[in-house]
Formats: C-alpha cells, structure tokens, sequence
C-alpha cells in the first residue's frame, strides 16, 4: 500500500498546497483472474482536484472516502462531477463509489446548486458510513470511527490492505487517518497499532489551548499516536499560519516513533 499526499493544507488551500487530499494506492483484483492497481482518495477537499491530475487520471479513481462535509475536505467533489458529466469523449468508469456521511448526496447536491434528486447520484455511488462497520473495495477493508469535530458527523477511517510479505505470507497493512478530531477513544481505536498514522495537528500548543472539540495541536496528536502505538506518525492539516517544525517539536514530547510532516507530492510506503 501506498500513500501519496495530494493536499495537505488545514481548513484551507496553501501557496504550496490543496486542502486536504491524499490518494492510497494498493494491487487487487481486476476481475479477470489477475491484478491491477486500484487507487482510493482519502477526502477531496478545494483544490485537490488539479493536483491529483499530475499523478492519476481521474478516470483510475475507484473510490472517495469522506470524513466529513466541510469544504476544505470534500468540495472538489463537484468538480468531479463535471469531469464524470460533461467530458466530451464520454466516461467510460462507471459510477464513482463515494463513502462519507448520511447527507454527503444532498450537501454536495445543493452546493453546487442541484436539486438533490436525482443531484450526482447518476455518477456517484454514495454509500453512507456507519461507525464501526467495515466496508469492502477492491484490495481495501475501509472502518470508519466516529471522532470529536463540530459537525454532524465526522470520522477518521481505518484503511487495511493484507499484502505478499517478503517470506510470502500475507501480511497486513493498516493506514490510519484522522480526518479533523480533537482527543478522543474513536481516534485512537482508529489508528490502532497502525503502520502509519496520518494525523491532523491545524492547532499549536499555548495558541490555541482555549479551543476544544475541533483540532489537535501537534502535542495531542503525538499523545493520540502514542496511546494507539502506531508505528509511524505523519502530521497534516496544517493551516498555512502553522509552523510545520513547531508541530513536529510539540509532537515529539509525546511520541518517540518515526515522525514527519506530510508535503503535497511526497509518497509513503506501508
């Protein structure tokens, strides 16, 4: 499995960056008795939508995973819709699969001025999240955990991929994201003992101690990542008035694995 950062930018689009987006990429099945790669975003939020061009076509997307209905993490959705609707030389993937909240449809319908029926869903499959069912996508076992954001619903997913290990047994891969949470027991369950854990920190330690329910400070996601004994801990959601070293400093007074800060167009392995 692997992780590329498409937009990491907290509540919104940076100078050197998207709001948040992030493609995973795993081998799967292609129905055909062999394999092929199968991609997956984690949110689509403003901006996203022409970074991903430089790595995938959007026609290889194969599923959106929502964690939750602010902008800055599902917006360009509707910019997908137009690309799915009105490509003159037609689309030939089929509907998109579209995991995210009970109103995902309806939101994303009424932003871009639709009636919500029949909205996108004649190119989008939305499939509505239910805290702590796992669902099923190619390669992808996809848990989604119920977090402390100031919406609705908001989630952080658990992504599993079980792979060939070097002695040729399987083993399984796990990516954690947070979506936007502050401290809770979903996020930690979320990145439970996980390979890597890729967790929002848009809050600094003394700046912004007044604020609960909304964001981590580099500190709090370090503690999150302890608690979970994640492997590997990558930083993202940073807002662009955050200093990315001060996070990463604040982090590591909780947590003593392998520590970075996510960059758009950087790729991890898992």
């Amino acid at each position: 499995m692997k992780l590329t950062v498409i937009g990491a930018s907290g509540s919104f689009p940076g100078p050197g960056s998207p709001a948040s987006c992030y493609l995973v990429t795993a081998d799967g099945p292609d129905g055909n008795g062999g394999t092929r790669p199968w991609r997956i975003l984690l949110d689509l939020g403003n901006g996203s939508l022409g970074v991903l061009q430089r790595h995938i076509e959007l026609e290889q997307i194969d599923g959106v995973l929502l964690s939750h209905l602010h902008p800055d993490h599902c917006m360009d959705l509707c910019g997908l819709h137009v690309a799915v609707r009105w490509n003159p030389e037609g689309w030939d993937a089929g509907r998109i699969p579209v995991y995210g909240p009970a109103a995902t449809a309806t939101r994303i319908a009424e932003a871009y001025g639709m009636d919500p029926e029949p909205g996108m869903q004649e190119d989008f499959d939305f499939r509505a999240w239910e805290a702590g069912r796992t669902e099923g996508l190619g390669p992808f076992r996809l848990t989604p955990f119920a977090v402390r954001h100031p919406i609705d619903e908001a989630y952080a997913i658990r992504v599993e991929t079980t792979e060939p290990g070097r002695d040729g047994e399987p083993v399984t891969r796990v990516l954690a994201y947070s979506g936007d949470s502050d401290t809770c027991d979903g996020l930690v369950e979320a990145a439970r003992d996980a390979d890597l854990f890729l967790c929002e920190a848009a809050y600094h330690e003394g700046r912004d101690d007044h604020i609960d329910g909304v964001h981590l400070t580099g500190r709090r996601a370090g503690q999150m990542a302890a608690e979970a004994g994640a492997r590997k801990l990558l930083l993202t959601h940073l807002p662009v008035w955050n200093d990315p070293q001060r996070c990463a400093q604040e982090a590591r007074e909780a947590y003593v694995g392998p520590l970075a800060v996510a960059v758009s167009g950087l790729s991890y392995g898992l």
